[in-house]
């Protein structure tokens, strides 16, 4: 993490200029009532789509008698947030939701998180590396505790690389050159596909490249959604589009998943969490797998492809027994390990609290990639995450700009239209826009 630690502490100083009065303003007030009069167990509810969730509520209710936690799965990505957002204005939010980074701070400006500091801001100081504080603590408080880091990957089918003489891709000149040949040999096949549906991926890509889609001058916002690296990250997966080189699926949907079981897709470019579902979504495929670095751009870069913390909605009367399970979840190593012990739905997501990255990589089954150590591949690829990213106060909204734009007009409208939507959500919510 060393790498990235000083610029991403100057990142989030800039950001607490143009979101610290709004997040004082406008944060939640979580209450303190956690012991029941009746003697019976508190019970907070947990609201996630996060994989390995089931094991983790299931081994902590098992190991505490004054705290019970109620699970519920939730869609991921713009439909989750919305249902979260929904949830605390009708007042019926849950005590405890996954946030991922990306979406901090448009939560606690809009005043959908309690303010966590004097529950677990020490413990967020002394046990996660200043790279991922300024995630998650800004405005002088403490928002949510991080779970794990998301460094890109890039996951491929070894056997079949062999069969059409594919090597592995370590830049994008490579990549096009080997999803031509891919082309060539098999018009039925493709090197891998780039959904139109996952700004969330459009945005580590550009991250990657070098864009920042948002930064800060004082008490102003700045969008760059379509700024010069994004551009050319969208100029170069249009063309392979255009060229009909890869496939568009949507994201997570089972003509994705079909297209990689029975081999017409060879790879996909995911994260440190993507192999905790593989085992569960192509079991018949066990050994066939193996992880790599992202092709970059002549030098080794990474985006950082969601990562989430944990968080406390406004409205829960159990803020104190909230952020003692986030506590037991982000730093505890049973917590960790139970994380890893669904089989139904493993997770492979990477601490970001380094103690406990040892226990994670222990506990992870390596068998269905062959043996290969995940972890250590994710923790070296930490390190390549280019500094410097900030994420912008309406998020959500751009994303969904973003991904309705792209599915009309490619990925460059896609860009061109967060941006647009970046600039008119900033000044409505009351922001500076920047000249």
């Amino acid at each position: 993490m060393s790498r990235t630690s000083r610029s991403f502490r100057i990142a989030a100083t800039a950001t607490i200029a143009a979101l610290g009065m709004l997040a004082t303003a406008c944060g939640g007030d979580g209450g303190s009532a956690d012991t029941a009069s009746d003697g019976k167990p508190v019970t907070i509810s947990y609201w996630t789509w996060t994989l390995g969730a089931k094991s983790t509520v299931e081994a902590f209710n098992k190991t505490h008698k004054d705290i019970q936690v109620k699970f519920t799965e939730i869609p991921s990505g713009t439909e989750g947030y919305s249902k979260l957002s929904n949830a605390v204005k009708a007042g019926n939010a849950p005590d405890v939701s996954t946030i991922e980074y990306q979406m901090v701070p448009e939560f606690a400006s809009q005043g959908n998180l309690v303010d966590l500091t004097k529950y677990a801001g020490d413990t967020v100081k002394s046990k996660f590396p200043a790279s991922i504080q300024s995630l998650v603590t800004f405005g002088g408080k403490t928002w949510t505790v991080p779970y794990d880091a998301a460094p890109q990957l890039y996951y491929y089918r070894t056997d079949l690389f062999k069969k059409y003489g594919i090597t592995v891709p370590k830049t994008w000149d490579e990549f096009k050159t080997a999803a031509a040949q891919v082309k060539k040999k098999d018009k039925n096949v493709r090197l891998a596909s780039m959904p139109k549906s996952d700004p969330a991926l459009l945005a580590s890509l550009a991250w990657q490249a070098g864009g920042k889609w948002f930064t800060t001058e004082g008490d102003a916002w700045k969008p760059a959604v379509n700024d010069v690296p994004s551009k050319k990250v969208a100029a170069y997966w249009d063309g392979l589009v255009k060229d009909d080189l890869v496939q568009s699926f949507t994201a997570y949907s089972i003509e994705e998943t079909k297209a990689r079981i029975s081999g017409k897709t060879l790879s996909f470019l995911g994260a440190s969490w993507s192999a905790g579902s593989m085992k569960t979504a192509m079991p018949g495929l066990s050994g066939k797998w193996a992880a790599a670095p992202m092709p970059n751009w002549g030098t080794a870069a990474s985006g950082n492809y969601g990562g989430t913390s944990y968080g406390v909605l406004k409205g829960s009367k159990h803020a104190e027994a909230a952020a003692e399970f986030i506590t037991w979840l982000t730093t505890n190593k049973a917590g960790v390990k139970a994380r890893l012990a669904d089989l139904q739905s493993p997770s492979s997501a990477l601490p970001a609290n380094p103690e406990m990255r040892a226990v994670a990589a222990a506990k992870f089954d390596t068998s269905y990639l062959n043996g290969q150590d995940l972890y250590k591949l994710a923790s070296e690829q930490v390190d390549t995450i280019v500094p410097g990213w900030t994420w912008g106060p309406n998020q959500l909204d751009v994303y969904s700009a973003v991904q309705d734009a792209t599915a009309k007009s490619g990925f460059a409208g896609g860009l061109d239209a967060g941006q647009r939507k970046a600039e008119s959500g900033i000044t409505d919510r009351g922001l500076k826009l920047a000249k």
